[in-house]
């Protein structure tokens, strides 16, 4: 199969201007709208340490959002064909940043704390194994330059955990 491309398009629009514009780094909200056609606007800011608003979305968290649900959908979709049936797929990801006193920064790391439920005890290993194939295929993780890292619980409908 060819390579093939594919082209995304988000707008954001500033809506933090309180009056006076970026006149002085306190002068301004970091509100802003992320827009993509069809869908329903989120509403950002920068992280609550950044001055922003906590009630809204950041790009921190969105980013270590677009890391857990891209696993989450290349494992589901790889799935049937390595016969775990997944009754149930949650996640916790966590993610770390070092800022630095020029006012850069980036992330350490993103870790997934994914815990997948299968339909049959027989289907644990394979579905444990298959996060490494998952994080393999996630368009998101191949694109980032830190570490994005698993730690998946296994469950077995109507049971208990059955392998970490």
């Amino acid at each position: 199969m060819a390579d093939k491309q594919h082209h995304y398009e988000v707008g954001v629009r500033w809506t933090g201007n309180t009056g006076a514009g970026t006149e002085s780094y306190r002068s301004f909200e970091r509100a802003h709208d992320i827009e993509a056609e069809g869908r329903p606007v989120l509403q950002g800011s920068a992280d609550a340490a950044f001055r922003g608003d906590p009630a809204r979305w950041n790009p921190e968290d969105l980013l270590v959002g677009a890391l857990s649900e891209c696993h989450m959908l290349s494992y589901l979709s790889l799935a049937p064909a390595a016969g775990v049936n997944v009754v149930a797929y949650t996640d916790t990801a966590t993610g770390t940043m070092t800022t630095h006193r020029d006012a850069s920064g980036e992330f350490d790391e993103v870790v997934l704390h994914p815990v997948v439920t299968v339909a049959e005890a027989g289907m644990a290993e394979a579905a444990r194994k298959l996060h490494e194939k998952a994080h393999e295929v996630c368009f998101i993780a191949r694109s980032v330059n830190f570490p994005v890292r698993h730690e998946p619980e296994i469950r077995v409908d109507g049971g208990g955990r059955a392998a970490g």
